[in-house]
């Protein structure tokens, strides 16, 4: 099952050209600097921009062709805005009913003790909209949202009007909708914390035209791409949970392919159940590269990996394209260091991990 969407719609000062086909499951994040056709397409798929060439297809119904178009109150989707539009005349419950009431009971596949209890929002059923601060609106509007039951939920950069805090306050929510949810999730984004955090599968877009797509550690990897360059070039594992050491309060995680070999990384953190998955990400700033396997060092993660690309940075630094197994890894150094370490593809080098972030 899959979205395919191709749409051409130019407005003389800009055109959006794309033809793509979105996995129907996890969260896609729809990402590139501001005014290069994000939110336009979201609109386009959820029918708020009607264009004559545009095609449609979810799943194996048609939303639109030459021949037929879909109104937007038509097609089974929830939308989150930027700014949470909620009924400031009716509480918090009112505004989750309001929509919830037109869906027949037939067609619910998302109740409406679910959707509040995702979004941890019981305690302000009671509210006015405009008693409540930006976090908590923005998690009642997707909770609104939900409450539809949705075939899809598409999400315009719902954290761009909020501050850093509220930022934090709903982000765990946000995962938490990519953990138990299993409907497809379509996340615009110009922020790479987020789309680390949260997503499965990345379009990059670039002047009204997609770049590349694939999924998102591979994205997130690729040297050819912009999302490399600068300081906060990173790479995202999904990790498996293998043992707690009580001791010395340390989480040990497993990552790799089932077919081939899998490394262990370990990172500061409360026990977590065996088999849990996480996410891990690694800051190509934080990996250093050595020859042979060091002793009497401090740093715990030393896992062996296959140089895969070298590309220039700036006049001092290269970031290198690391292979861990089947996972892609960056490291970033100076030019020097690759010099003297004689790096080039296929070489054999240890990857010293100074940092793994648990951000899932």
């Amino acid at each position: 099952m899959t979205i395919e969407a191709k749409f051409h719609i130019d407005r003389g000062d800009f055109v959006l050209d794309v033809d793509v086909t979105l996995p129907f499951q996890g969260v896609t994040s729809l990402f590139g600097p501001s005014g290069c056709g994000k939110t336009t397409l979201l609109r386009a798929i959820a029918g708020l921009e009607r264009h004559r060439d545009g095609f449609l297809k979810v799943d194996d119904m048609i939303w639109q062709d030459a021949k037929c178009f879909v109104p937007p109150h038509q097609r089974p989707l929830g939308y989150v805005f930027q700014e949470a539009s909620l009924f400031t005349h009716l509480t918090v419950q009112g505004n989750l009913e309001y929509g919830f009431k037109r869906i027949p009971d037939t067609e619910r596949k998302i109740s409406l003790e679910n959707a509040i209890e995702l979004l941890g929002i019981e305690h302000l059923l009671d509210r006015k909209s405009d008693k409540l601060s930006g976090g908590e609106r923005q998690r009642v509007a997707i909770a609104r949202a939900l409450a539809v039951s949705p075939g899809i939920l598409l999400m315009d950069e719902p954290l761009a009007a909020l501050d850093q805090a509220s930022k934090q306050e709903i982000l765990p929510y946000l995962e938490s909708l990519h953990d138990e949810l299993e409907i497809p999730v379509i996340y615009v984004s110009h922020t790479l914390e987020e789309i680390g955090r949260l997503s499965d599968h990345l379009v990059l877009l670039e002047a009204g035209r997609v770049v590349a797509m694939g999924p998102i550690n591979e994205m997130l990897t690729r040297l050819d791409l912009s999302l490399i360059h600068g300081n906060e070039a990173t790479a995202v594992i999904d990790a498996v949970v293998a043992e707690y050491d009580s001791l010395y309060n340390l989480t040990h995680l497993d990552f790799g392919d089932n077919a081939g070999p899998s490394h262990r990384l370990t990172v500061a953190h409360q026990a977590l159940e065996p088999g849990s998955r996480v996410r891990l990400r690694l800051a190509a700033r934080d990996v250093s590269l050595t020859l042979e396997r060091q002793s009497g060092t401090s740093i715990l993660n030393i896992i062996p990996a296959t140089v895969n690309e070298i590309i220039g940075e700036e006049a001092a630094k290269v970031t290198v394209r690391l292979m861990a197994g089947n996972i892609p890894i960056l490291s970033r150094i100076t030019k020097k260091s690759a010099v003297e370490l004689d790096l080039k593809p296929g070489k054999q080098v240890y990857a010293q991990v100074k940092s793994v972030v648990m951000i899932r």
